[in-house]
């Protein structure tokens, strides 16, 4: 069920040691830029896997890889200029970005495409024009961001549309004040954790999810002239956090999980190491 998620289990794995400071071989770097030059698509973009077909969210996974190795055979391995054109195909009339050649549109194709025209510096504004008026559609009444416009808020979906307008410098358009509240109400008060949308369970990968939108929040009241974002603490309970990721995520055996009665896996414990 993984085989087209292959960038991803290394993005999620070299992540995870990169957080717990454990440093690769030089071998195991030469052997994963091998793996992932054969899921580089020869028209731009990267692969779930060799052979198949290129998509933004894969990208995103093999291009953070990439640069967390960071030899020049990794960096180089990029074909900047086929990523670029192919990006520019993905490019959506009313600035979305589909997630590969004629396929489905939501808010997580913005982010990938930002962040890779970003690390890649391959960004320009004629790439992502109109690009922050549609992120500003998916933000909800309820204050979060929908994977599309009029779709339900989500910690997901919010945390890419939240940073990707503030990659293109354009966060001061959204509805701030709405965000943070919505934000705060996601964090459980029996658990400590986050849920990722009004009425769900709490979830460990949440933690990032919804609580990496309070460090972006916090830039953004900083340099704001006219609020103010408190200087010893974040906008949250990160005790509470702390609590329910040790005492609630943890496998004996290591890894870190959902939630209680959850398997561990590459990605929960990834994105539950993420937390801030």
């Amino acid at each position: 069920i993984l085989d087209a998620s292959r960038p991803w289990l290394v993005y999620w794995i070299l992540h995870s040691l990169e957080l717990l400071g454990e440093e690769l071989s030089r071998e195991d770097k030469i052997n994963i830029t091998n793996f992932l030059a054969r899921c580089q698509d020869s028209e731009g973009g990267f692969a779930g896997g060799p052979g198949q077909l290129a998509h933004l969210a894969p990208t995103y996974a093999a291009v953070n890889s990439l640069v967390i190795i960071g030899t020049d055979d990794a960096l180089s391995l990029i074909d900047r200029r086929k990523l670029a054109t192919w990006l520019d195909k993905l490019r959506c009339p009313d600035g979305a970005f589909t997630m590969h050649i004629d396929g489905e549109i939501d808010i997580r194709g913005v982010y990938c495409a930002l962040s890779v025209a970003r690390l890649t510096n391959i960004y320009s504004s004629s790439l992502f024009a109109k690009t922050e008026e549609w992120l500003l559609r998916c933000q909800t009444y309820e204050g979060g961001f929908g994977g599309v416009p009029g779709m339900e808020a989500h910690g997901g979906y919010t945390f890419c549309g939240l940073a990707a307008l503030i990659i293109m410098g354009k966060e001061s358009l959204c509805n701030t004040e709405n965000l943070l509240l919505w934000a705060v109400n996601k964090q459980m008060r029996l658990e400590g954790g986050f849920q990722g949308r009004t009425n769900k369970l709490v979830d460990g990968c949440y933690s990032f999810w919804q609580g990496g939108i309070f460090p972006l929040i916090h830039s953004i009241l900083s340099n704001s002239p006219s609020e103010h974002a408190p200087e010893e603490s974040w906008l949250f309970n990160s005790q509470a956090l702390q609590e329910y990721i040790l005492l609630c995520c943890q496998d004996h055996r290591g890894g870190l999980l959902d939630k209680p009665g959850k398997s561990r896996d590459f990605y929960h414990t990834c994105y539950t190491l993420r937390k801030p």
